[in-house]
């Protein structure tokens, strides 16, 4: 199906052309065919099938659809500031020729910029459960004036503990026969399934997820090697395979920054991205990777989720993940709305007994790859250490 088909507002028809959006995703089909009346849903689908999209064009006509006098504010949840970022980005882009005012609100940063965009009023707001609240109950924002409520990866909402936070927020809105309300996770979990119970007019349920809850257009492969060489392992697929780009998991916050730094070593423009750093490093570090400044961004799980990143040819575990969920999201950053895409999976003896619990959950057994003696790269990285230790010694016995 078009999406010239829904008969939306030209000029929202206008931004979706813009952003090279054609033919509807399978979730989007399903969901608009539903919201775009007005109703409620709960929306399991997996990441990467154009779920944003899908609640962004039914908030932007929703509001369209009311007008001026009646307009009311649309409130998107989301887990984390990295989710909030990139749906602003989004939002933005829809909204190239509506002129609807967005803001995102999460912790880390001030509140003077937050505040800022408060008071000039926002029809689109965006957020992490925790600065919503404190906005809401110090009177900043308005939360009886939501009209349009999108709890985005419910899931994964829940999981980080944000329950009793959404339920307060919930509260604290008109009632949900007043508001149009949206639920969307990768699973549908008895706790996203209860809370849509009680807090959606009469949802909708719908599940656009296949049997393999991965990504068919993503060619998984798998490698058995030793913890001490799997980074000489790693350089030589990158230089085998040359990706253009390269989202990197790893488990540990240390072993990102180590990685990264090794990836400079050996001449692949690389970063890190963990929670530690500064909410604004962070921010910049993912606008460079999008913006292909550098190829290649080693990340911790904090990275799992909440990227949408066009054009993301691969993805390497270069440590599985301890949570099986954590795999699938990790490799859904690539192949998204239906491109292909890469995930590469290095199975050593700290984490291959990850494996089983990974590919029950997948359904799946990955393909395994034999690793060639060819396939090893030399680690330049080790070279420049030992030439640095060597002439620290030198100068000392001078």
């Amino acid at each position: 199906m078009n999406f010239n088909e829904l008969k939306l507002e030209s000029r929202l028809l206008h931004g979706i052309a813009d952003r090279g959006y054609e033919e509807l995703t399978a979730v989007q089909e399903q969901t608009l065919a539903v919201t775009l009346q007005g109703l409620d849903v709960a929306v399991q689908s997996q990441t990467g099938t154009g779920k944003t999209a899908a609640f962004l064009i039914t908030l932007f006509e929703r509001i369209l659809l009311d007008g001026a006098p009646k307009k009311k504010m649309a409130l998107i949840i989301v887990p984390t500031r990295e989710l909030a970022v990139q749906i602003e980005k989004e939002a933005r882009r829809l909204n190239r020729y509506l002129g609807f005012a967005i803001g995102s609100f999460f912790g880390g940063v001030g509140y003077v910029g937050q505040l800022a965009l408060l008071k000039k009023g926002l029809d689109i707001v965006i957020g992490t459960p925790g600065r919503l609240l404190d906005l809401g109950e110090r009177g900043y924002l308005r939360l009886k004036d939501v009209g349009i409520l999108v709890i985005d990866e419910a899931d994964r909402l829940f999981d980080m503990g944000f329950l009793p936070d959404i339920r307060r927020l919930l509260q604290k809105m008109p009632p949900r026969q007043a508001r149009q309300n949206m639920l969307f996770g990768a699973t549908l979990n008895r706790v996203s399934i209860k809370i849509a119970a009680e807090y959606l007019n009469h949802p909708e349920f719908i599940e656009v997820t296949p049997e393999r809850v991965t990504v068919d257009t993503i060619l998984q492969e798998l490698y058995y090697v030793k913890s001490h060489i799997k980074m000489n392992l790693m350089l030589g697929i990158l230089k085998a395979q040359a990706p253009q780009n390269a989202l990197i998991f790893t488990n540990m916050r240390h072993v990102a920054f180590r990685l990264a730094k090794s990836l400079q070593s050996n001449g692949f423009r690389s970063r890190h991205l963990t929670g530690d750093l500064p909410q604004t490093q962070r921010l910049k570090i993912v606008d460079d990777f999008m913006a292909g400044k550098f190829a290649f961004l080693v990340a911790t799980d904090v990275a799992a989720r909440g990227l949408h990143i066009d054009g993301l040819e691969m993805v390497i575990n270069y440590d599985l993940p301890q949570d099986c969920e954590n795999y699938v999201h990790r490799i859904g950053r690539t192949a998204r709305a239906g491109n292909s895409g890469k995930a590469i999976s290095l199975a050593s003896e700290g984490t291959a007994d990850h494996l089983e619990a990974i590919e029950s959950f997948i359904g799946m057994k990955i393909p395994v790859q034999k690793a060639s003696h060819e396939l090893f790269a030399t680690d330049m990285s080790l070279e420049d250490s030992y030439r640095k230790r060597f002439r620290g010694r030198g100068s000392k016995n001078k």
